[in-house]
């Protein structure tokens, strides 16, 4: 990036400032400016240049970054301004005055500020926003949706990106984030959007709108619950919400369907947005599920489960010969999958490109349908007929009738009935996924995903690939290499590379939606002889470790 001028960007901050309603953000920029004015050092100049350097871009995510002041930022002039737009694309689709909006939050820092402009300036836009009464889960804000009848929800939340950041998701009446073109036109609203002084602001309370009560959220709780069915409830838990919002509401929901109280890693157990006892709150990253662990070993426990900050996903640890191992998300998708299939749940079984293809081989033998979608439960939650519905990132859907999204509280009620009706038989959850293997084949994923600073190393990376697609990865020969941005007609297009391998292993390549990194997701199949899992086991993963590394010279990274 060229570095504007420097008074070019001292008027842009001025400008910025003038409209700005948050002291905060105003004393950082203000203090900021001034350090520039004064002759600052380099990197002033460029933290001043990068706040400008364009608008935080809306898109099927919503908004997601740092907070701050400026465009580029999340702050409450950004996030006022996409209320703004988001309003203005409603009442063009037809949203009659009055209709309701509901809006969550959690507990990130300013997420209850953000929530409340955002109902300030759907009441000033004629509808009646509905505003949930704390912290929650993601979830509950879906299932608000339906179960209000509202024509969008909006959650404001980051899921489980660093404590810096917050972001800004918007679902539509049918429960489900947006999709294109949707995304698009509001974005086209919001570019729209004039001076910050002309937009609207009427307090909730005044036309309307109002702070919703306790029984939306009991109403959604005791829906959760009633999902178990009768049966074993012997089962030790450890459970942890990482500093999130999932803590009472998950508790609540294992007492009422039967279980024990599970035991709560105390340092993790209330919301705190600064998440000081993880380097990530996120559960798939190493060392978050450490306390958790150590608490379960301590304990005895028979299963650790987990949530991500805002709860919409779920994370498994199971005890084994060489102690405690976290379940990958297509194992636990296994599981829940199997499990409904059992029950005789009937409809669509989706997963995403970057997922196991087990699922499509469980609902076969099953007679149900399968279908693939792209990355992201905006593609999975809005499926006709859809029964079930997981992604490797540890998202589960395990009620689309009244949750059209990821879910971890329902999905961690689920797998802790798994693991009780295991252990009535004697048995544990990695004996249930020997099983799968033994009959469909041991399907093993991997994932290879590097971070990086310049987003323009990811963009090399593709075009590498792009150029000179591999033809071979770990010793199998790649049968059919599809670059997804052309689209299909399963797929709209995507920015992502498919390769498909001998024995039914394969490679996707995609740059991250939400974070700076570059993800490539493995899988290899491996038929079971004799029974003999860990075999096949030991095969798999000396494939996986030879296609990473192949995978890794071919990319340059």
């Amino acid at each position: 990036m060229t570095t504007p001028d420097v008074d070019v960007l001292v008027t842009r901050a001025r400008a910025w400032l003038a409209e700005d309603p948050d002291e905060q953000t105003r004393a950082h920029l203000a203090e900021l400016v001034a350090q520039v004015e004064d002759g600052a050092p380099a990197a002033a100049v460029a933290d001043l240049a990068d706040r400008f350097r364009g608008t935080l871009e809306f898109g099927t995510a919503g908004l997601r970054g740092a907070l701050g002041a400026g465009p580029n930022r999340m702050n409450r002039v950004v996030v006022m301004r996409a209320a703004a737009g988001l309003a203005s694309y409603l009442r063009e689709q037809g949203a009659a005055a009055g209709s309701t909006v509901v809006i969550g939050y959690d507990a990130r820092h300013k997420s209850d500020v953000f929530a409340r402009d955002t109902g300030e300036v759907m009441s000033g836009a004629g509808l009646t926003p509905l505003l949930l009464p704390r912290p929650l889960p993601t979830p509950l804000l879906a299932f608000a949706i339906r179960e209000l009848g509202a024509v969008a929800g909006v959650m404001v939340t980051a899921s489980h990106n660093p404590p810096q950041d917050n972001g800004y998701k918007v679902y539509l009446g049918d429960g489900s984030q947006i999709v294109p073109p949707a995304d698009a036109e509001i974005a086209a609203r919001i570019a729209a959007v004039g001076a910050l002084a002309s937009v609207p602001l009427v307090p909730i309370g005044e036309t309307g709108g109002r702070v919703l009560g306790e029984d939306i959220i009991d109403s959604y709780l005791d829906t959760v619950a009633g999902l178990a069915a009768d049966g074993p409830r012997d089962l030790e838990v450890v459970y942890t919400p990482l500093h999130g919002v999932g803590g009472t509401s998950v508790v609540q929901v294992l007492e009422t369907a039967g279980f024990s109280s599970p035991q709560v890693v105390e340092a993790q157990e209330q919301p705190d947005a600064d998440f000081p006892t993880v380097a990530f709150p996120n559960p798939e990253e190493p060392g978050a599920m450490d306390l958790a662990i150590a608490l379960a070993e301590r304990s005895d426990a028979d299963i650790v489960v987990a949530n991500d900050p805002d709860a919409d996903r779920c994370a498994a640890a199971v005890p084994g010969p060489d102690g405690w191992r976290m379940l990958r998300g297509d194992e636990v998708g296994a599981l829940l999958a199997s499990h409904l299939l059992q029950r005789g749940k009937r409809g669509t079984y989706a997963t995403s490109i970057v997922s196991s293809s087990l699922l499509g081989k469980l609902a076969a033998a099953a007679g149900q349908e399968y279908v693939e979608t792209l990355t992201g439960f905006k593609w999975i939650g809005r499926l006709p007929n859809l029964a079930f519905g997981y992604e490797e990132a540890l998202g589960y859907c395990v009620d689309p009738e009244h949750v059209a999204d990821k879910d971890g509280v329902s999905a961690l009620l689920l797998l802790c009935e798994v693991a009780a009706e295991a252990k009535a038989a004697g048995r544990g959850l990695p004996d249930l996924l020997d099983d799968i293997a033994v009959e469909h084949g041991l399907h093993a994923t991997d994932q290879v995903s590097v971070r990086v600073s310049d987003l323009g190393e990811i963009t090399a990376a593709m075009a590498r690939l792009r150029d000179a697609p591999p033809t071979a990865l770990g010793g199998l020969a790649v049968l059919e290499a599809e670059d997804l941005s052309v689209g299909s007609a399963a797929l709209p297009p995507t920015d992502g590379l498919r390769y498909r391998l001998a024995d039914g292993a394969r490679v996707i390549v995609r740059p991250s939606g939400t974070e700076p990194k570059l993800k490539c997701y493995l899988e290899v199949v491996v038929p079971v002889t004799d029974g003999d899992v860990d075999a096949a086991r030991a095969a798999a993963a000396e494939t996986l470790a030879a296609m990473k590394t192949d995978f890794a010279a071919t990319a340059g990274i």
